[in-house]
């Protein structure tokens, strides 16, 4: 009885400020508006995050002189130490040789024009044997599915080595933090979060009933962004938007990096898009029928996914109606560690239109936001960023870019691609995504055989 009497105390203590903290967000949400609390919590974050660092340096250069007590401190602060942030850059090995999937492997020209006028040695194929143990070792590939290394510790225990251990005060502000993230804002979050997909739901019903008019689709962007407003609040989310002069509204194909499922989440509470993707069954699929009865979107059937031709048409009518709204794709089909861009499929950059680059770069110091899918399910990763300290991240808004004349579609997504790499600050790979899932393709293993016969033929 006494434990029933304390619960139904905090319950009535805390109802009224939660119910006041939820109200004061939804309405921000909805009108775009910020007190300056997310800025001030990321601030206060930051100053943590360097005391910790200066923590564990300190305690790695106490660990490297050893107790022999014989150099000063001021001494001991001059030598350079290994720590994260002096390693993680580091790659494992040094390339001579690089390779690439849609040049080949291009090695040096060291040898003189009368030792190319030969016949095949044995010698030539060392070039490809070691590049191949180059790629065991380190591969480009498989370093974009896995989650970059931090330069310092932010203080989750899911990203560090025990450093909550080497100090008192690093422990005690680990336990804090871990009862803030788990205990005040996760519950707070889920709230927001239940909110906002409920508000989806409800708002897109009804406004399906709606005739088809200029008034019905100004609600219906309006609902739509206070919907991921609010989301993007459940996540504490702040997102800096660059050069928004480049948005537009209607009409074309917006292209990003994709990095996680609320990629959508965050473009989708500057901007209304018209989604693609797949019909989907059970809880999914009733959000997919509720945004549809809103608005227009592209949802695919299971027999039509692998119909590329079924996929542009449809695209091509969308885009084509001026009242449609934008449509969002991510080419690369698949979530990369937001350190790498990989190649874009072409089916998007075959359709006469304007294509919307969009870069978007996370800061991981306040959460993983890599959705590794052969490790993690949608809903662990979704709980894993909700019990993260916030989702900061930049969106960059490119000028639309077409296709030119002497171009092929290939070639048009690989310099779209390339723009977006270089504004995001991710390294640009041509490398095809879904080789962490299949095998190479044939086209890829003949590139490399052209470039061996290159090495030893001459006319």
């Amino acid at each position: 009885m006494v434990y029933e009497q304390v619960v139904i105390a905090a319950l009535s203590v805390l109802f009224a400020p939660v119910v006041l903290g939820l109200l004061v967000v939804i309405v921000l949400a909805s009108s775009g508006k910020s007190l300056g609390v997310r800025k001030l919590y990321i601030g206060i974050l930051l100053r943590v995050f360097k005391y910790g660092k200066a923590k564990i340096d300190r305690h790695a250069r106490r660990r490297l002189s050893g107790d022999d007590g014989y150099e000063s401190d001021k001494e001991k602060s001059k030598k350079p130490i290994k720590t994260e942030e002096s390693v993680s850059d580091q790659r494992v090995i040094d390339r001579e040789i690089s390779l690439s999937a849609t040049q080949g492997i291009e090695i040096p020209n060291r040898r003189s024009l009368e030792s190319m006028k030969r016949e095949f040695q044995l010698t030539d194929t060392m070039y490809f044997c070691k590049s191949g143990v180059e790629a065991i070792i380190e591969d480009e590939v498989t370093r974009c599915f896995s989650s970059e290394d931090l330069r310092s510790w932010n203080l989750l225990s899911r990203t560090n080595e025990n450093y909550q251990y080497i100090s008192m005060r690093l422990t005690v502000l680990w336990c804090l933090g871990l009862l803030f993230r788990y205990f005040i804002l996760l519950p707070f979050r889920i709230l927001l979060a239940v909110f906002g997909i409920g508000w989806l739901l409800v708002s897109t019903a009804f406004i399906g009933y709606m005739p088809q008019s200029r008034f019905k689709k100004l609600l219906n962007q309006y609902a739509t962004l206070m919907c991921y407003r609010i989301l993007a609040r459940a996540f504490s989310a702040m997102i800096t938007f660059h050069n928004s002069e480049n948005k537009v509204c209607s009409g074309g194909i917006y292209v990003a990096n994709h990095t996680s499922p609320i990629d959508v989440m965050i473009l989708a509470s500057d901007n209304c898009y018209a989604m693609v993707g797949q019909s989907h069954g059970g809880f999914l699929g009733l959000v997919e029928r509720a945004m549809a009865r809103a608005t227009h979107h592209i949802w695919f059937e299971r027999s039509e996914v692998k119909d590329r031709s079924a996929v542009a048409r449809r695209l091509k009518e969308h885009v084509e109606d001026p009242n449609n709204l934008p449509v969002l794709i991510f080419p690369e089909g698949t979530c990369i560690n937001n350190t790498s861009v990989v190649m874009f499929k072409k089916g998007s950059f075959e359709i006469d239109c304007a294509v919307y680059p969009v870069a978007i770069k996370y800061d991981l110091r306040f959460a993983d936001t890599f959705w590794n899918s052969s490790q993690h399910s949608m809903v662990k990763h979704i709980l894993l960023m909700m019990t993260s300290w916030a989702i900061v991240c930049d969106v960059w808004y490119l000028p639309p870019e077409r296709k030119r004349e002497d171009e092929t579609a290939i070639q048009f997504a690989s310099r779209v691609k390339h723009l977006i790499a270089v504004q995001g600050g991710l390294v640009d790979l041509d490398w095809d995504g879904q080789l962490k899932r299949s095998k190479p393709k044939q086209s890829m293993k003949e590139k490399q055989q052209e470039t061996f016969s290159k090495l030893i033929k001459w006319e």
